[in-house]
């Protein structure tokens, strides 16, 4: 079984990934900053190349050749900058938001290479950026979703993450997974998140917890300030003190808050892919984000590249 607690103590040069696209990459800052503040790390942040609609109207991620002021360190891997957007129509990514807000590059990864071509892409990078641990961090909770929860409707990104999380940890990388904010993203509520740890828990697959503190919810606060995310700042409005239903996404959904949204579960990706990961297990051997698209839908599941082709 893994200790979550020895893994993040030892780190010296950890990437920390918000795999849900959009402003996963302020829960992964939720680890960054523990890492930074109390175990001496020197951590790098980032996410993937997939905006939500408000920000980047365009169905699906962006791939590597669409964006421009980036430098591409390894294949489907690029290192972000303040600066690097969209070509042509000027849309900047989260991750160059946080850029700017941390005086320093944040890591872009294109999911269209399946999960294969993800995990090799990320075992060059770790390589070439002497990264010696990736935690893969979901917003929420939907990474570990069943298909049939009434309130799911962004499983594509995260199904396609954690099947590259278990293809890297076979390359030998140290792999970590994480849920920040049960239920934040008004997905799964809470209670089916905390259902699905306990079953994670029974396999064996649950390593530990972190709760935010003080000053790492301050440094969030900072960075909520420049990056445009709704789930992420829910998880510090509860760790200040706010309870009951909270509405997002323009009056669309309601989060309901708890004290637990304010923590990190940390988990075995391996155990999470065998056991709850029934929708990682069924993208695992696509190899493009299409036909993991169409392995979902063969179970009857709609995605958020489903919801975005329509919306266009």
């Amino acid at each position: 079984m893994i200790d979550s607690e020895r893994v993040l103590r030892t780190a010296r040069r950890p990437l920390v990934l918000g795999i849900g696209g959009g402003g996963d990459v302020v829960g992964a800052l939720a680890t960054a900053e523990s890492v930074r503040l109390y175990d001496g790390a020197q951590p790098i942040v980032g996410g993937v190349t997939w905006e939500r609609r408000p920000i980047d109207p365009v169905p699906g991620p962006r791939r590597v050749a669409e964006i421009e002021a980036a430098h591409e360190v390894a294949p489907g891997i690029l290192l972000a900058g303040p600066d690097t957007h969209i070509r042509g129509r000027g849309v900047h990514f989260a991750e160059s938001h946080m850029a700017r807000f941390l005086g320093q590059d944040t890591v872009l990864v294109d999911v269209h290479l399946g999960p294969a071509g993800i995990a090799a892409g990320l075992a060059a990078a770790a390589e070439r950026l002497n990264v010696d641990l990736i935690v893969f961090v979901d917003v929420g909770g939907d990474v570990l979703a069943q298909g049939h929860e009434p309130g799911l409707s962004s499983p594509l990104c995260d199904a396609l993450m954690l099947a590259a999380a278990t293809a890297l940890a076979q390359t030998g990388v140290e792999v970590l997974g994480g849920v920040f904010g049960i239920g934040c993203d008004a997905e799964l509520t809470p209670q089916e998140v905390l259902a699905l740890i306990a079953r994670l828990a029974r396999d064996g697959g649950l390593a530990g917890a972190r709760g935010l503190t003080d000053p790492v919810a301050t440094r969030l606060e900072e960075a909520i300030a420049l990056v445009p995310t709704e789930a992420s700042a829910q998880a510090v409005r509860a760790f200040r003190g706010a309870t009951g239903p909270q509405v997002i996404r323009g009056g669309r959904r309601t989060v309901q808050l708890s004290s637990a949204a304010a923590l990190t579960y940390y988990f075995d990706v391996g155990a999470a892919f065998s056991g709850v990961g029934r929708l990682a297990r069924a993208v695992a051997g696509a190899g493009s984000l299409q036909e993991a698209n169409a392995a979902l839908g063969r179970l009857g599941v709609r995605t958020e590249l489903d919801v975005e082709l329509e919306a266009a």
